[in-house]
């Protein structure tokens, strides 16, 4: 098994970033769902409600983020911007201090999403637990939805894929890590993972929900599918499965496309 794919999406539910290495660091890939858009309330924004953020692009630059969308000027989010303010900002259950960015980049992508809305960062003060009941030890995860990474299997797309009548991509899932070489499914039994040099812990299987239903190039829901057949044959626990999630052993390692991937059941 090799790691075939490797994504970060520094502004939770904007478009992804496809890499060929990235450090690993405590709550994440670096730079992966550090900011995130929150409504007047300080809640957060994801493509369940405005499916048009997958069109929103960013991209890594020496100095900051580098956002775009069609018919705008771009957006230029600096590494080192001073906060605005700071407020305690929620991500499903969990709240956590976010820091307001700007007010140019909150009327920008006001603009852009047709709603009031704000950006805010995760400085590095700012701790936000996994869920104890599958921590390790005291580990914190970013503005991802629950936890610090996600891994996904060629050979389970692709036997969801077999299923339906228009097929669809990995980038539906979100996915940090994408594994080829396995057999569908067999994350499902997996306990850790190495990938490269660096562990991994997996916490627990990645329910799934409305997002898989976003096409992430136009940005616009596509019905029921693919949720509804992997509803069909993948629902456990009142939850529809499809990927890992996954906790590391330690950070500031790196990771790269083509490592070889190593998993343990037990």
């Amino acid at each position: 098994m090799i790691l075939s794919g490797l994504y970060i999406y520094p502004i939770k539910s904007l478009r992804g970033i496809s890499l060929n290495e990235a450090t690993v660091e405590r709550r994440g890939l670096q730079y992966d769902r550090r900011w995130m858009l929150v409504d007047t309330d300080n809640k957060f924004f994801t493509q369940r409600e405005f499916p048009k953020m997958a069109t929103i692009t960013v991209g890594i630059e020496p100095n900051g983020l580098k956002i775009d969308s069609d018919g705008k000027d771009s957006l230029f989010v600096p590494f080192d911007a001073t906060p605005s303010a700071t407020a305690e900002v929620e991500v499903w259950q969990s709240r956590c201090p976010g820091d307001f960015v700007s007010g140019e980049a909150d009327r920008w992508f006001s603009e852009v999403l047709d709603t009031d809305c704000r950006l805010v960062y995760m400085s590095d003060e700012s701790l936000r637990p996994v869920d104890p009941q599958f921590a390790i030890a005291n580990d914190v995860v970013s503005f991802a939805d629950g936890y610090p990474f996600l891994i996904a299997n060629e050979a389970s797309l692709a036997d969801l894929n077999s299923r339906l009548t228009q097929t669809v991509g990995m980038d539906r899932f979100r996915p940090n890590f994408v594994v080829s070489g396995s057999t569908p499914f067999a994350e499902d039994n997996w306990k850790s993972v190495t990938i490269g040099l660096e562990d991994f812990h997996v916490a627990k299987p990645c329910g799934r929900c409305v997002m898989t239903t976003v096409d992430q190039e136009s940005g616009v829901k596509e019905g029921v599918e693919p949720l509804r057949t992997l509803a069909s044959f993948r629902t456990r626990n009142n939850s529809v499965w499809f990927g890992q999630n996954l906790i590391a052993a330690k950070e500031g390692g790196t990771v790269r496309v083509g490592d070889e991937l190593f998993t343990r059941n037990d």
